[in-house]
């Protein structure tokens, strides 16, 4: 009814109807709140249990749930790897090295590209939609998202009637639950009923049971193998309820329940036999014999588990009192520190909501999409964005949340085991640029963004942050074997570059980056390099802990002696690729900055080890420039932590936090919307505070003059630590360091460093003081 920013025009409504128009804001300081309901999507308030999500729109004349289950993708199982890939590639590297670089590109698109070039997209599930009666004259409106309890609530009055609507998605029963309640009897009155865009029916099964149940989509000539089933049902306490044609009407009850249950018959990227109506009618079942307040309290108490390990202070102003909306239009970033503090906690929320453990990883939107076809397709794109959805996971406490990124790559082990021996005739596995619900491996959309076999190498690092944050040994013999298995696939694939003599990837492409020979496809690009320096080196230390495969260790060694290094170019810039290309290519502020992976993620390159190399990265940064994409600007801010400059780093955090980037609800714009931005900022404000890499752990590294005084309790470190630091006047005050693996670390406050032992379960205190 009331579009963005329409704040003003509401409130001028509302006062004019009478009573009191203006809402005040929610007790919870981690709550995003407004004064008016959400008429577009990017306005909606996000609810997860990492399965099941539900987009709240808080209207009062009609609510609209919209509804996603992370399994519900278009198409079903299938192989797109091309057979005609492995007579093709060694002209592709004659191609290439030759350079003749769009002859190479032109090949590739005939012979190695994927069948269907594309990949199957993330759908949605459908809209529940509760209509009710008497809506004019609403005054106090307000609905929020309070983070800590991971609860949306909207609230508002009619004729002296206060309405109560509360919405979660419950991790603990796997059903979303809607409760309606008034502060009078006999005052809840609705209708519900269902639409979707998919191939499905929506019936009355009981007096108060709805049944949507259909078919999956079909996409890129790939027929939909699945079946799927939302179930509704609804209880109340007084009143009527009545069914009729595809709805049920409550009448004059004192409070209603809703709960929603959706599955499909997806069990695995090879099985869809599954039954959604048995998972459904059990899950219902089972929720139903539950009292709502008992439903809130485990849900609660499973949220805050996760959600309560992190709290940041970075001091709170008038400014957090505004509406969350308000406060993203307003340019005057430095009056109002908490809004990074929500944005810190907002990520941690998104990434508990959208990836838990038996659930699928977050994609490119989460587990949130109202579209057939999304953006992308809303899939898994390896090139940066899958990656960065995870890169706060552990350092911010929610190492459980890698758990479906852990058990993807698993499964990608199998589907790219086919890739390699098809493609390129290899033992190991590979994965390119993009894989979806089926775990597909294959290059896809063109050979200037998916010819590039690196996207497997990259989330074998996941693999190995886990343990390296962690330190469970058995964890690592059961991720080991995928990180050999990338690391066997390059053994047999590098080939020796003709001029200097290095082993390179070819063909390859430095992520969607085109060269001055009009296309992306080369040779060994830097950043192919700094990943496979990392799964060689990560394979070493994990073989050296697992005790195994002396051999292969010596292979990983001697190959990674021969990489093609880091170099600096003619403007003092990293180079991107081998040749000296940077300053020609036609694109010099591209959103990707992918040879900068030896910064961040990695920490081949750091101010301290690698002064040089540093100075060259920041040489890159400033040709590359601060705008770019959401996610752009996300690693951006990352790589700015890394260098310690806290000023640019906070400026690059108020460029992410600007309407252009932060849409009302708080989602990352890429634009359109995609979550990947959501999480790098997130980490990046963790990067500011605390750096694990280079061997030690570094206390605020890169606190701007914007954040004085503050505190952080319960980020992560390497060697499994776990940090609480405080400091005023943008000094260290004090950090309490407890161990949760047992062991030692090396604590660095500027130029100072200090050395601890601390056995499992003991922690100690340091000022920073020599």
């Amino acid at each position: 009814m009331f579009g963005r920013h329409s704040t003003a025009i509401l409130v001028s409504i509302l006062t004019l109807s009478g009573g009191l128009a203006i809402a005040q804001p929610p007790a919870e300081p981690l709550s995003l709140w407004y004064r008016q309901p959400a008429e577009q999507w990017i306005e909606a308030l996000a609810v997860g249990n990492g399965r099941l999500g539900a987009m709240v729109f808080g209207g009062f004349a009609q609510e609209r749930i919209q509804l996603n289950e992370d399994t519900l993708w278009a198409g079903g199982p299938y192989d797109p790897a091309n057979p005609d890939a492995l007579e093709a590639w060694p002209k592709v590297r004659e191609l290439i090295f030759a350079g003749r670089y769009r002859d190479a590109h032109n090949l590739i698109s005939q012979k190695m590209m994927a069948r269907p070039l594309s990949q199957m997209p993330y759908q949605c599930a459908g809209d529940l939609l509760l209509t009710f009666p008497d809506a004019n004259g609403v005054t106090n409106y307000r609905r929020d998202l309070n983070l800590d309890t991971a609860v949306a609530t909207v609230t508002y009055t009619i004729e002296r009637v206060h309405y109560t609507r509360e919405v979660f998605s419950s991790p603990v029963d796997q059903v979303i639950v809607i409760a309606l309640k008034t502060d009078k009897p006999g005052k809840v009155t609705f209708t519900a009923g269902m639409e979707t865009p998919q191939k499905a029916s929506v019936t009355v099964e009981s007096p108060n049971t709805l049944v949507m149940q259909g078919i999956n989509g079909s996409s890129r000539g790939i027929a939909g193998a699945l079946k799927y089933q939302v179930r509704v049902a609804v209880s109340t306490y007084g009143g009527r309820i009545v069914a009729g044609d595809g709805q049920i009407s409550v009448t004059d009850a004192d409070s209603a329940l809703l709960l929603i249950a959706a599955a499909t018959s997806y069990k695995s990227y090879k099985d869809v036999t599954g039954n959604p109506e048995v998972l459904t009618k059990e899950t219902i079942a089972k929720a139903g014999q539950k009292s709502f307040d008992s439903l809130l309290k485990d849900h609660i108490a499973a949220h805050q588990k996760l959600f309560r390990r992190v709290t940041l202070d970075l001091g709170t102003t008038a400014a957090a009192d505004r509406p969350t909306d308000e406060r993203i239009m307003d340019p005057n970033k430095e009056n109002d520190p908490q809004l990074a503090a929500l944005y810190f906690q907002f990520g941690r929320y998104l990434l508990i909501s959208s990836s838990r453990p038996g659930c699928q990883p977050a994609n490119l939107q989460g587990i949130w999409n109202d579209n057939m076809n999304p953006p992308w397709q809303s899939k898994y794109t390896i090139n940066i964005n899958t990656e960065m959805n995870y890169w706060p996971a552990e350092p911010t406490n929610l190492g459980e949340c890698v758990e479906p990124l852990v058990a993807m790559v698993m499964d990608l082990t199998e589907t790219g085991a086919q890739t390699a021996k098809i493609c390129y005739g290899a033992d190991g596995w590979v994965t390119h640029h993009n894989t979806d619900l089926w775990r597909a491996t294959a290059p896809i959309d063109g050979p200037q963004w998916g010819m590039w076999p690196m996207g497997g190498a990259w989330l074998c690092l996941h693999l190995w942050d886990h343990y390296d944050y962690s330190r469970d040994t058995e964890y690592l013999a059961k991720v080991y074997p995928a990180m050999k298995g990338a690391a066997q696939f390059f053994f047999e694939t590098l080939v020796e570059d003709p001029n200097q003599k290095w082993l390179v990837t070819c063909p390859s492409l430095s992520p969607e980056n085109n060269h001055p020979f009009r296309t992306s496809v080369c040779a060994g690009p830097t950043m192919d390099m700094q990943i496979l320096r990392d799964l060689f080196y990560n394979c070493i230390r994990a073989a050296e802990i697992l005790g195994v495969d002396e051999d292969f260790r010596k292979q990983a060694v001697a190959t990674r002696q021969r990489l093609a290094p880091n170099q600096v170019g003619s403007a003092g810039q990293l180079q991107e690729w081998l040749d000296d290309w940077d300053m020609k290519a036609p694109d010099l502020h591209h959103r990707h900055v992918s040879h900068l992976y030896g910064l961040y993620p990695s920490d081949q390159i750091h101010v301290r080890t690698t002064p040089e190399l540093a100075t060259a990265a920041r040489k890159s940064l400033q040709i590359r420039g601060d705008e770019a994409t959401g996610w752009g600007i996300g690693w951006r801010l990352n790589l700015w932590a890394r260098l310690h400059d806290g000023e640019h780093a906070y400026k690059i955090l108020t460029m992410l936090l600007r309407p252009e980037r932060t849409y009302p609800n708080m989602f990352d714009a890429h634009p359109p919307f995609q979550i990947d931005g959501n999480f790098g900022g997130t980490s990046g404000i963790a990067e500011m505070l605390l750096q694990s890499c280079a061997g030690e752990i570094e206390l605020l590294p890169a606190l701007p003059k914007a954040w004085p005084n503050g505190s952080v309790k319960g980020l992560r470190a390497r060697g499994g630590f776990e940090l609480d630091i405080q400091w005023k006047d943008n000094k260290l005050v004090n950090v309490t360091v407890r161990s949760l693996a047992g062991g030692s670390c090396r604590l660095r406050y500027g130029a100072v460093t200090h050395d601890l032992n601390l056995a499992k379960g003991r922690s100690a205190q340091w000022d920073g003081i020599p």
